[in-house]
């Protein structure tokens, strides 16, 4: 079986689906099934060995050209590769905040246009590439903003083609109207063209069901896995205090760390602040360095600098060293979440966690005991849950080895490639 997985870069930024991708691509690679994994816009980045192939498709430089200036969609494709160098690529992170929301907007619903937008050239592209250079069995979309390319994949290839489903909603309702009307319709249609979608929880595909209207019976659901070599390898020797709470993640509004924040005073006031300790991990971007600025302040006024400590973004190692040096974690997201790998890679340490009950979450923690639940959009709620883990010791301590025990049991790369491939099989005659 070869199978084609078209994936989206991050510019630069360490991100929850690139590195999902990677993983599932090295599980794939490592059972010698042919698996190219492809990347678009920009090159990947995970925190572990790359598992991409080294040609990049729909440069973010070029897609950007050819949505602004007409002349683009017409140059030859050797001038359009020139933009496609891999450092040029990555800089775009530089300009992340700055980009418009009506661009944003525009952008996302001509790709989603396809072979009947601006971008179609690089379509035409990457279809030439698959067909004749790397002829696949199956090809499958990293999400749903990428259905656009759905239609002439199988007109031109005749193969079956399968999209992940992977939290895009939060950046389609970000859109401003029309887009977001508009995206909202092509992706219902173009929902259309493709056999079968993959999700990572229940809750993601009965939301996904409803949001692209297609039956819940075309999702499949492949719950994460994570590579857990280095994970749990050392056992906690961490002092009872102070009680050391983390949050690793992105640093933005959506991923909650400012109701983290608030819930981290209120338990300082309860406890004394001394006895209690902050550290948080993560990408900070320039659109949300204000945001980020904003917490640092309050926790300033609270007079809390000094229990709190910013680690910076993290690599694999650096991961590893930080879940190991705190008691618990919570990344209490406003936005009903889909994914939520960092709390396996805590459980995978022995961490447990203090998740809100939406989304993913209560599903992580049914299937692993490894933490708690609150409510959410709560400080106060949160406050009570950290109170709750710090007290009762002997049941973190086995709220940590179920966590544990049950991601390294079922929620390896491995266990994720092998469903993956049962899902593949529905589509893919011998």
């Amino acid at each position: 079986m070869r199978i084609a997985y078209i994936a989206a870069g991050a510019a630069g930024m360490y991100c929850g689906s690139c590195i999902h991708d990677n993983a599932l691509a090295s599980a794939f690679q490592r059972k010698g099934i042919d698996f190219a994994l492809i990347p678009t816009y920009t090159p990947l980045r995970s925190d572990e060995p790359g598992a991409s192939i080294d040609q990049i498709f729909y440069g973010g430089i070029n897609v950007y050209l050819q949505q602004k200036i007409g002349l683009f969609r017409h140059t030859p494709w050797f001038i359009d590769r020139l933009f496609n160098n891999r450092t040029l690529l990555n800089s775009l992170a530089r300009f992340s905040g700055s980009t418009r929301a009506e661009d944003l907007g525009a952008l996302t619903v001509s790709v989603l246009q396809g072979e009947n937008g601006p971008q179609k050239k690089e379509l035409a592209k990457l279809v030439q590439w698959l067909k004749k250079d790397y002829q696949p069995n199956l090809v499958q979309l990293t999400n749903s903003m990428f259905l656009g390319m759905a239609r002439e994949i199988k007109r031109e290839l005749d193969v079956p083609v399968l999209c992940s489903l992977q939290g895009e909603d939060i950046f389609l309702e970000g859109l401003i109207e029309p887009y977001k009307s508009d995206a909202r319709q092509l992706l219902q249609e173009r929902a259309k063209d493709v056999d079968g979608f993959v999700a990572t929880c229940d809750y993601y595909a009965n939301f996904m069901a409803e949001y692209l209207n297609i039956s819940r019976t075309r999702i499949h659901v492949v719950r994460l896995g994570i590579k857990l070599d280095g994970h749990g390898e050392n056992d906690s020797n961490l002092e009872p205090a102070p009680f050391t709470i983390g949050y690793l993640a992105r640093i933005c509004p959506e991923k909650g760390l400012h109701v983290l924040a608030d819930a981290f005073h209120q338990l300082a006031e309860q406890v004394g602040k001394e006895k209690v300790e902050l550290k948080v991990a993560g990408y900070l971007s320039k659109r949300d360095e204000a945001y980020f600025q904003q917490i640092c302040e309050q926790i300033e006024t609270w007079d809390l600098t000094d229990r709190f400590d910013y680690w910076g973004e993290v690599d694999r190692k650096e991961k590893i060293t930080f879940l190991n040096s705190i008691h618990t974690m919570s990344i209490p997201t406003p936005y009903k979440e889909p994914k939520g790998l960092s709390l396996l890679e805590a459980m995978a340490n022995g961490v447990p966690v203090v998740q809100p009950r939406h989304g993913t979450f209560p599903e992580i923690i049914e299937q692993t005991g490894g933490g708690i639940l609150v409510e959410p959009d709560s400080s106060e709620a949160l406050a009570s849950g950290l109170l709750r883990i710090m007290n009762d010791v002997e049941g973190r301590k086995e709220l940590g080895k179920q966590g544990k025990e049950a991601v390294h049991q079922n929620f390896s790369d491995e266990k994720m490639a092998d469903a993956t491939l049962d899902v593949y099989r529905r589509y893919v005659v011998s």
